[in-house]
């Protein structure tokens, strides 16, 4: 489905992303570790078209190259993401915020009904039906998370980046963010990249993780491989679980 080759980016004389090669399948929940500053969101902003790849970068979606698309043609042909800090609509209620992602969410000619029965169908996927009439900046934190989820369910995407989404939640909470995410995959078909720090929450819920360090690939594997790579333990896992 997603599929790099040899991504780099660079600021000025700073190479933040070097030589990444990638691949996400159709049905696929992989994530992306690695400690800070290792370029994982410069990886997914250039992924998506927030900032442009440097010239030898092939990256294709779908069949489509999409090197020179800007984001929101990205977008509406089926990648989404998520952001770090959570970016609702705060003053539109949380229907209409899942109205948008139904309505502009992609290239898909849909009517104004329709439209409205997919942003309903998201926000129960996220079990945030009873709170559609509130202003979406009331909900706390980890509401307007699922809100995004929501909004990206109604978009209906084949692909969905997720930008540390776990973060600033608490157990109960990830738990429950986790078993939605293997939901967006099992149930409505949306594969998933996922950075996140919060090992418990990957650990148990991605196919296959791939570790970035100064931003090089240095490993990539299932969970358990992953556990057991010496390498990341030193660059990752041992910073923040020694």
């Amino acid at each position: 489905m997603l599929k790099a080759a040899n991504i780099r980016k660079k600021f000025g004389g700073l190479v933040a992303i070097d030589g990444v090669d990638l691949e996400i399948g159709r049905g696929e929940i992989v994530a992306l570790i690695g400690p800070n500053g290792a370029g994982k969101t410069t990886l997914f902003n250039t992924i998506t078209g927030v900032l442009d790849p440097e010239e030898d970068t092939e990256i294709t979606f779908n069949g489509e190259d999409i090197v020179a698309l800007d984001t929101h043609e990205i977008a509406r042909s089926g990648l989404l993401r998520t952001f770090q800090i959570v970016r609702v609509f705060g003053e539109m209620t949380v229907f209409e915020n899942a109205l948008a992602g139904a309505l502009f969410g992609s290239d898909e000619s849909i009517s104004q009904e329709d439209a409205e029965e997919r942003a309903r169908e998201a926000l129960a996927f996220v079990g945030l039906e009873e709170k559609a009439e509130m202003e979406a900046g009331n909900l706390p934190i980890a509401q307007q998370k699922q809100l995004e989820l929501a909004r990206t369910v109604a978009s209906d995407p084949d692909l969905v980046l997720l930008d540390e989404i776990a973060s600033g939640l608490t157990p109960g909470e990830i738990s429950e963010l986790s078993n939605t995410i293997r939901r967006l995959r099992d149930e409505r078909g949306i594969s998933v990249f996922w950075i996140e720090h919060i090992m418990d929450a990957i650990m148990g819920t991605a196919d296959r993780i791939i570790v970035l360090k100064s931003g090089r690939k240095i490993a990539e594997g299932t969970p358990e491989e992953i556990q057991n790579d010496e390498a990341v333990a030193e660059a990752y896992l041992g910073e923040d679980h020694s």
